[in-house]
């Protein structure tokens, strides 16, 4: 008994239509990456604006919360090199502050009358919008890519990045 194997020719129309659907699915995956490049980078952006001074912040001191309104605070700012002349008004975010009367260790943003939060406390604070990026990326590596492995890890380091911040700010 002999067998003969035969292969069939697909077209050229159907073999021209199957690469271009390869090619479609390719640039798709590389469009979705992209996406979740540009959320983390613009998650990264905003926390080092607030992370940033609170971490290598020049101007260091204290802050006594003196008054709160909307969703900021505002008092006292004593630098910690001094304070005779320097002491001025500044500004803080109500999630930070705490209560009226509170003593807080600031850093001055540069070229603003804004204070952030120094210590583990103010540098993850300012980490919360990369967090943030990091589970919106996950939903895009879920949804989009279906990379669901990859995707709930970068969802949970998103989220315990969010939580842990969170944490140390009401202790």
């Amino acid at each position: 008994m002999s067998s003969s194997t035969s292969t069939v020719k697909r077209s050229r129309t159907r073999r021209a239509g199957e690469s271009a659907f390869g090619m479609l699915l390719l640039v798709r995956n590389i469009v979705l990456l992209l996406v979740c490049l540009l959320v983390l980078a613009g998650g990264a952006w905003t926390s080092w604006k607030t992370a940033g001074p609170a971490l290598t912040g020049d101007e260091r001191g204290t802050v006594r919360v003196t008054r709160c309104v909307a969703d900021e605070c505002s008092g006292t700012f004593r630098p910690a090199s001094g304070g005779g002349p320097d002491v001025r008004r500044v500004k803080v975010a109500e999630s930070v502050s705490g209560v009226v009367g509170e003593r807080l260790q600031v850093a001055l943003v540069p070229g603003s009358k804004e204070a952030v939060r120094t210590g583990p406390a103010g540098a993850l604070y300012g980490a919360v919008p990369f967090g943030g990026a990091l589970m919106l990326a996950a939903l895009v590596l879920w949804l989009g890519l279906r990379w669901r492995g990859t995707a709930l890890v970068v969802g949970l380091l998103g989220a315990a990045l969010t939580m842990t911040s969170w944490a140390l700010l009401t202790f």
